[in-house]
Parts: structure tokens; C-alpha cells; sequence
């Protein structure tokens, strides 16, 4: 088993899901964490429930730059650096583009898009003053593809490799490394952000089927390849990573 001792990682969006899978295994293996999210109670079981690691909480929407900037600033008054910051914050709203779901897309671009820019922004200060540090968002395979529905989401993950991208080329000389992790079908609370109830009790109903595992990944199984890429050596970036379920087709 890999040892992360006391890489610094901030945790965006680490409530449940692919966050709080994260949270709970990098603890476990060493590292010093900030969980950030809006439900402080999710957060506060994940430090209970690791009373050996070193673990800050943070209430925060990533929405709002200055309760990014806020945790950022925390974690470097209790650790002293910023190793690494996961941006893992998203919602998946579902729905044709003629249903002109104006709150919605707002909504995924402030959480999607947005949150990404305001964690790079209260991050890459830090890290370039230590000429060292590692930015990490979950992106999706709807952001290589597009799916009849998913079309305004799909757009907030393509602009999210674009982001990434560029920040890959602006920050590569100052030893700021970047990843993306696209994971396809997740057993998570992702679903619960689409209001479509025809589309979101079809995937809930998938996820229970005897044989689901094929098709629908746990998050624990995307925590082990974030654990992975932060691991890697100084000299080498894992600058994407596709993760798909065995027999996912999109």
C-alpha cells in the first residue's frame, strides 16, 4: 500500500461520493487533509471516523471565492503548504436543451466551471510560491462525449479540460502538476442532482441490478486512482485518466 504521509491535500466537494472516498482513504494513508463542502455534519464523520489522520474541516461553497480563498488560507495556517487540491465539487442535471432549464445550466456553471476556476485561483498563489503543487478535477467521460440529454453537461466538462489544459501549459515550469479525472458510471449521490425523474429513476433502478458492478464503478474504486496520481514522482504528471466501468460503452 502507497504512503501519502503528509502530503497536504484540500478535498473541494468532499461530502460524499468520490470526495468523501478520498478523504477517507488518503487518511488513511498518511496525508493531511482539508475537507471542504457545504454539509459540515458529512465532513465531521469523515474526521471522527479517521481519528488518527490529521484532518481539517472547512464549510464552503465553491460557488463563492471567498469561502474557497477561506479554506486555502486555513490549510495553510494549521499545515504550512498546499501539497495538493482536488476540485471535485459537480452536479449533473439532465435534460434536452429545448426545455430551456435556465436555473440549471446557471447552476452547473457555477458549481462545475466556476468552482474550478475559484479553487485553481485561491490555490495557485500558494503553489507557485513553493514552485510545487498538484491541481486535480474530476472531469467525466461526457466531457469526450456527448449524449442525447447530457448536453449542457457535457459542455461544463469539455470547458473543464480546456481550463486544465491551459493551466497544464501556463504552470508546467513552475513544477504545478494537473490532472483530470474523467470517471464514465459511479455509485454516487450524483444522481440525485437531476431533476428529470424518468432519467434519474432509470439510472437509480440500473445501480441496484444483480451484475451492476460491470457497469457502475464505486467511488472507492476513483479514490485509489487519485491516490495513484498523487503519488506519482515529481517528475511525472498523469495529466488524464479515463476511468471506465469494464463494460460501459460511452
Amino acid at each position: 500500500m502507497m504512503s501519502l504521509k503528509d502530503k497536504v491535500v484540500v478535498i473541494m466537494g468532499a461530502s460524499s461520493g468520490i470526495g468523501a472516498a478520498t478523504g477517507s482513504l488518503l487518511a488513511q494513508r498518511g496525508a493531511k487533509l482539508s475537507l471542504a463542502a457545504r454539509r459540515l455534519d458529512r465532513l465531521t464523520e469523515i474526521k471522527q471516523g479517521n481519528p488518527e489522520a490529521e484532518i481539517e474541516v472547512f464549510q464552503a461553497d465553491v460557488t463563492k471565492k471567498k469561502d474557497v480563498q477561506a479554506v486555502i488560507d486555513g490549510t495553510v495556517a494549521a499545515f504550512g503548504r498546499v501539497d495538493v487540491i482536488f476540485n471535485n465539487a459537480g452536479i449533473m442535471p439532465v435534460n434536452n436543451l429545448d426545455q430551456v432549464a435556465h436555473d440549471e445550466w446557471q447552476q452547473m456553471l457555477d458549481i462545475n466551471v466556476k468552482g474550478v476556476l475559484n479553487g485553481i485561483a485561491a490555490a495557485l498563489p500558494v503553489m507557485k510560491q513553493q514552485k510545487s503543487g498538484h491541481v486535480i478535477t474530476t472531469s467525466s467521460v461526457l466531457g469526450y462525449e456527448v449524449l442525447l440529454g447530457y448536453a449542457a453537461y457535457s459542455g461544463t466538462k469539455y470547458a473543464v479540460r480546456a481550463i486544465m489544459e491551459g493551466l497544464r501549459q501556463e504552470e508546467h515550469a513552475n513544477n504545478i502538476k494537473t490532472t483530470i479525472i474523467a470517471p464514465g458510471s459511479v455509485k454516487t449521490e450524483l444522481f440525485n442532482s437531476i431533476n428529470n425523474e424518468a432519467v434519474k429513476s432509470g439510472l437509480e433502478n440500473a445501480m441496484k441490478q444483480p451484475g451492476s458492478e460491470m457497469f457502475a464503478l464505486d467511488a472507492e474504486e476513483i479514490a485509489q486512482a487519485v491516490a495513484f496520481v498523487i503519488d506519482t514522482p515529481a517528475n511525472m504528471a498523469v495529466n488524464e485518466m479515463v476511468i471506465r466501468p469494464t463494460q460501459q460503452e460511452v
